[in-house]
């Protein structure tokens, strides 16, 4: 199990680029799909978690999914997997910089690559969105978040924090879905 944890976490972080939101797709197939070592909800909770945490998502999500799954050893042998790649590309990078910089193939590269990058993202908050914005109540805590972060400067993590918050007391007082609201299904009706 521990070799598999960190061959999971190898791939992932060898084939995908361009951070936290882009690895989302590789973790769920790798994670939910293929190994069905979490559920999906619980790694959107650890995304959600990984964001109000310091550290990189992606490293949160690796120490998390390898404790659970094998304890200390696991959370270990999990993150060692998920940093490998990006150690051994950074140290070749490191020592071959000037030159890689000045390539212009390098340079096309890696505007495609942004390109890519941009799509990943965008699709992934779309099958974000498919989970979590359920009932009525978290589509307006989105949108006003979404203004909050376009419009203001408050810190993210404040924003997190407060809506945490705003989350456990209605849940606690009305309970996660109230007589008024109606939840939305994954294909948009109610």
């Amino acid at each position: 199990m521990l070799v598999q944890l960190y061959l999971a976490f190898l791939r992932i972080g060898g084939l995908t680029f361009g951070g936290g939101l882009t690895m989302l797709p590789m973790l769920k197939y790798e994670l939910v799909e293929k190994n069905h070592w979490i559920t999906e909800e619980e790694l959107i909770d650890c995304y959600a978690v990984g964001q109000c945490t310091p550290g990189i998502i992606a490293i949160n999500t690796a120490t998390y999914v390898g404790f659970k799954k094998k304890g200390v050893t696991g959370g270990i042998f999990s993150t060692l997997g998920m940093v490998t790649p990006s150690l051994v590309i950074i140290t070749i990078l490191a020592a071959s910089l000037n030159t890689i910089l000045d390539n212009v193939w390098v340079g096309h590269a890696l505007m495609g690559i942004r390109g890519v990058v941009c799509a990943l993202m965008f699709n992934t908050v779309l099958n974000l969105a498919k989970k979590s914005l359920v009932n009525v109540s978290t589509c307006i805590i989105c949108a006003i978040v979404l203004a909050l972060c376009l419009f203001t400067d408050i810190p993210s993590v404040i924003i997190v924090i407060v809506t945490a918050v705003i989350g456990v007391v209605s849940e606690w007082y009305g309970g996660s879905k109230s007589k008024n609201e109606k939840v939305i299904g994954e294909d948009g009706s109610e």
